[in-house]
């Protein structure tokens, strides 16, 4: 028994030194566990609805406080294209209601139709709507809206894990300090193993992306090539984290300490929520996240059909993060190198 005793109290004193997995074990879940409350403890979406009428009997039998009012369907068109309008709805002389819905995202669809169904709720006899959709398919299900967010998150959590811990080796094992004795310059050090490390993380991402889409037959309504490019830059910014981050690890178990602080959070803040329902203070994280943009990119793509014109905001965002990463890892072994 007092064999036992002390082998408990050499690991709690071994915890206690520590501190990085303490703070882990109680910070880090309060962290999460903060953020999603804060997401579901939300209030509603509710959606931005357009409406397009000449009929005016039809008007005076609905509620219209709700709605924004449009003199043609091309103006309520574009708003619901820019993003103002989740979708709009046009009453014409002699003809069924038309309901035009955004269409990307089904939860958003089903609060529209709810809300211009309330608006029909006085009436004894509610008229057929007739359902169009600007992007996406009506029978899109979850699956598909919430793929893209969920294909980019899985990529930049396995390249981020993979580079990390395979650096961290490459520190432990000896090969880093054989190196920086070496006349190879800092810069050219860091360059060689982003390049050596992201071939293969491409490769992995590229896979990932193939078999999602073809096999998993996820909506994909843009080009496969905008999808490759977007993934291959997603993955060299994971890349260039996880290289860095592996800087402040001294184990494997330590470099998997960052994914709740680091990697997790990012998941909020990249569409798989809704971020106009977040507080104002909490909403302001997304965009200093790659997953942000790269996820936002794959939905214009594989939802709405945009082309390569169209992601050239997500992909320069990506773009400066990787630089960003790679020019503080040539500082990072700068320092290391002196020391």
């Amino acid at each position: 028994m007092s064999r036992i005793t002390g082998f408990v109290i050499r690991i709690i004193k071994q915890l206690f030194r520590d501190k990085r997995t303490l703070a882990l074990m109680f910070l880090a879940p309060v962290l999460i566990l903060t953020m999603m409350w804060l997401i579901f403890d939300s209030d509603p979406y509710e959606p931005q609805v357009g409406l397009v009428s000449d009929n005016e009997m039809m008007l005076q039998a609905i509620d219209t406080g709700d709605f924004k009012l449009f003199d043609s369907s091309e103006r309520a068109e574009d708003a619901v294209q820019d993003g103002s309008l989740d979708g709009y709805l046009s009453i014409k002389q002699g003809t069924a209601p038309v309901l035009v819905l955004e269409g990307s995202n089904p939860s958003i669809n089903q609060s529209v139709m709810k809300e211009v169904q309330s608006a029909f709720s006085q009436q004894t006899a509610q008229p057929k709507l007739d359902v169009q959709f600007i992007h996406g398919e009506q029978d899109m299900g979850m699956f598909d809206s919430f793929g893209p967010v969920l294909l980019g998150f899985f990529i930049f959590f396995f390249v981020f894990l993979i580079s990390g811990v395979s650096f961290l080796r490459e520190r432990t094992s000896g090969t880093l300090e054989r190196l920086l004795a070496s006349p190879l310059k800092t810069w050219e050090m860091v360059l060689s193993y982003v390049l050596g490390f992201g071939i293969f993380a491409v490769l992995q991402a590229a896979f990932i992306s193939w078999y999602a889409i073809y096999v998993l037959d996820m909506l994909m309504m843009g080009s496969f090539i905008n999808v490759l490019i977007i993934i291959a830059l997603l993955s060299l910014s994971a890349l260039t984290l996880g290289i860095l981050l592996s800087a402040f690890a001294q184990n494997e178990l330590q470099m998997m300490q960052f994914i709740p602080v680091v990697v997790i959070p990012q998941i909020f803040f990249s569409g798989l929520f809704n971020l106009e329902t977040l507080t104002d203070w909490l909403s302001w994280i997304g965009p200093f996240t790659p997953l942000y943009y790269a996820a936002d990119g794959l939905r214009d793509v594989m939802i709405r059909g945009a082309s390569f014109g169209d992601l050239t905001g997500d992909l320069l965002y990506l773009f400066g993060f990787s630089l960003l990463f790679i020019l503080l890892n040539v500082a990072a072994l700068r320092k290391y190198r002196k020391i």
